[in-house]
């Protein structure tokens, strides 16, 4: 009896390593005469696993850092005669705790559009807390980073976040159109 079992689960064992091996060599691609053009066709054609190579170095809203220092440069004075930024303030200074530029140009314009406090609109955005006080502000928790209509609407429910969100976005836009970046 027992070796009729045997010989069972040794028959059922060759055949799931004789259907695994059909379904892996399936998987390879094609063989044989024109396997090569067809492996090309689909390697054209298909996108890469490789999440680094996700990321467009020539993108239009990709700032690199080496640039960026001197784009901050550029915009701390625009920013203040603007009134989006304090004299006593730089763009370099208030933008460290975003990861991109244009987020933290928005959330300037926005928070000076709606007479928001901008520690409190960049806390609540960048999930980041500076050496600002926000003990004041009402959705700066530091849990997690909102995008920017939600931080606005954190901050002032009785706001147009959608609105707010989409102006302050162009202006940004505008401000980094003027520099030519």
């Amino acid at each position: 009896m027992t070796r009729k079992a045997l010989g069972i689960s040794i028959f059922t064992l060759g055949l799931a390593f004789l259907v695994l091996g059909a379904e892996r060599t399936s998987a390879q691609g094609p063989a044989g005469a024109g396997a090569a053009t067809a492996t090309e066709q689909a390697s054209r054609g298909s996108h890469s696993l490789n999440p680094i190579k996700w990321i467009r170095k020539d993108s239009k809203n990709s700032v690199d850092s080496n640039s960026r220092g001197d784009i901050e440069k550029k915009l701390t004075p625009k920013l203040q005669a603007a009134g989006v930024l304090p004299a006593n303030s730089n763009a370099t200074a208030a933008c460290s705790s975003f990861t991109a530029l244009n987020e933290c140009l928005a959330a300037l314009h926005a928070s000076h559009n709606l007479d928001l406090n901008f520690a409190c609109l960049s806390a609540s955005m960048t999930g980041v807390h500076t050496t600002a006080d926000v003990s004041g502000c009402k959705a700066a928790d530091g849990e997690k980073a909102l995008p920017l209509n939600k931080a606005i609407r954190a901050l002032n429910p009785n706001a147009d976040a959608k609105g707010a969100t989409k102006n302050a976005e162009q202006q940004a836009k505008d401000d980094l159109k003027d520099l030519g970046s």
